[in-house]
């Protein structure tokens, strides 16, 4: 890995400065990756591969935990949700630093290898112990380390010109993985049985487990495409170099290099928050991420709380992917156009309009299901359940209930999300940037908290045996995610600041200063 600059390749074809307008001004966008280098090919190839296999494993923990483990509702809510996913967000926040310690492609190896014994623990044992300490639990590390190096290699292996559609591309790419993921689910589940089996050499592996078979297939697959990226390669406006990848300490055994930057960063947060907590700004976007969590919940639990309710209310097998996937679906198609007619409106204003369309959406499932039986026996419902979900026999209210209240949060999630990294980058004061913007990881910290108590929900309102109520159980989460753009209306006038750029906003002591400044020049 070490050594000066070997050589650089031949710069891409620049286009002329006057760009194009209309349909081929859209099109240069992308004929801008054009003589991008492999590497970045890999990289969205990559990304595929881990969202996918992150994906499925996501989906089927809570049933695997329950199914296999023999945890109950409340306890496996407990562990994902108070455990297991906030772990993994507190290492992602931490894990950026290893990259320094050991470079960006032994990094990728190094999560690669960690996820690949995490995986084939949980599929080749059912001993609860070392299904969670060999399994489970190491998963998380090795998955917090992929997602930082998936940042920091498409902004490594993309020009200036490519950087913008690179990180487009790797946000379809990651919603195209969801797909693949959904799809597989429910394949799955179907093809083996809820409770089935998969008779792998003699081996008799449960469908959950089975999921994750597949899951560490894809793992497997990152294997080669890892390879493939040539050591200390970086993409340059005047082309492709290769130079030693910069490393914080160059010398010493592996394992103390990586020991001694994740002392370096964890020592780095504690600093990065002392400074911010000096800061009244720090405060205001505290408490805004902190209403957002409440529309994270509702996210989160999708993967938490939805399999079990879907498979409960509608029986073994339900096309709870399918269902899911009318949001990677709508994502895909909103979030560009959404983005494009709303772009002279601030951050918050969005973030408050797409936060009320999100929590409107979950009242949807607290209604009552009679309500809908006339649209699920018409023919919205009929197409709805036997050409787009598959479903067999009559179709119930509540596939149509989920598709609308999934439709409607889309569209809600397509306003709000993309504009809370915008708003946390936008209020920053100069050269704290990209602090701030780390900051935007505590709503999903927040939402992994809250949708820990899911759990309980579902013994109480939507339990495995005995009647069901489940509306009132997503009465519970219409109401938690109401919280936020309530939150974000009623302490405006305390969270909200002036964004750069932005016309439609005066802050408060602006708009005293104003009035004082007209008060003085009236006669």
């Amino acid at each position: 890995m070490g050594g000066s600059t070997k050589e650089v390749f031949a710069p891409e074809e620049t286009v002329p400065p006057a760009a194009a307008t209309g349909f081929l001004g859209f099109l240069a966008k992308f004929t801008v990756l054009k003589g991008a280098q492999r590497e970045l090919w890999l990289t969205f190839a990559i990304k595929l591969l881990i969202i996918s296999a992150y994906s499925i494993t996501n989906k089927t923990l809570i049933l695997w935990l329950s199914s296999d483990l023999g945890f109950n509702d409340q306890a496996a809510g407990a562990l994902i949700g108070w455990v297991w996913a906030p772990a993994m967000t507190v290492f992602t926040l931490l894990a950026g630093s290893v990259t320094d310690a050991v470079g960006l492609r032994r990094t990728f190896f190094l999560g690669v290898f960690v996820c690949l014994v995490a995986r084939a623990v949980m599929v080749f044992t059912t001993i609860k112990w070392l299904a969670l300490a060999g399994g489970l639990f190491p998963l998380v590390i090795g998955e917090a380390l992929g997602t930082p190096v998936l940042i920091a290699a498409a902004r490594r292996y993309s020009t200036t010109r490519q950087r913008s559609i690179s990180f487009s591309i790797i946000y379809m790419v990651m919603n195209i993985g969801y797909l693949i993921a959904a799809r597989i689910f429910d394949y799955v589940r179907q093809s083996l049985g809820e409770h089935g089996h998969l008779d792998l050499f003699g081996l008799q592996i449960t469908t959950y487990r089975t999921l994750f078979l597949v899951s560490l297939g894809f793992e497997f697959l990152l294997l080669p495409t890892i390879y493939f990226l040539r050591r200390g390669a970086e993409a340059t406006d005047e082309g492709v170099k290769f130079d030693a990848e910069p490393v914080r300490y160059a010398t010493g055994a592996f394992w103390e290099r990586i020991w001694l930057t994740a002392r370096d960063s964890a020592r780095d947060t504690v600093r990065l928050f002392r400074r911010l907590l000096s800061q009244s700004m720090f405060y205001r976007l505290l408490v805004f991420l902190l209403l957002i969590g409440f529309l994270k919940l509702i996210f989160l639990q999708m993967d938490y709380v939805f399999p079990k309710f879907g498979i409960r209310e509608l029986g073994d097998g339900a096309p709870i992917g399918q269902l899911s996937a009318i949001n990677y679906l709508l994502i895909i198609l909103l979030v560009p156009i959404v983005g494009a007619l709303t772009q002279q409106f601030s951050a918050y204003r969005m973030v408050v309009v797409g936060g009320a369309i999100c929590a409107a959406s979950v009242f949807v499932m607290a209604l009552p299901t009679a309500w809908f039986q006339g649209s699920a026996n018409g023919t919205i419902g009929q197409w709805l359940g036997h050409s787009y979900l598959g479903v067999k026999g009559g179709i119930h209210p509540y596939y149509v209930m989920t598709a609308i209240y999934i439709a409607i949060f889309s569209v809600g999630e397509a306003f709000y999300s993309p504009r809370v990294y915008e708003y946390a980058a936008a209020i920053a004061p100069k050269g704290q940037e990209a602090s701030y913007g780390a900051l935007s990881y505590i709503p999903f910290l927040l939402g992994k908290l809250l949708v820990g108590a899911g759990g309980w929900l579902l013994a109480a309102f939507c339990p495995e045996h005995g009647p069901r109520r489940s509306g009132i159980m997503w009465l519970i989460f219409a109401l938690a995610a109401s919280i936020a753009p309530i939150g974000l209306l009623v302490f405006r006038r305390y969270i909200r600041v002036p964004e750069a750029g932005r016309q439609d906003i005066e802050h408060p002591v602006a708009s005293t200063h104003r009035k004082n400044a007209q008060h003085r020049q009236s006669p």
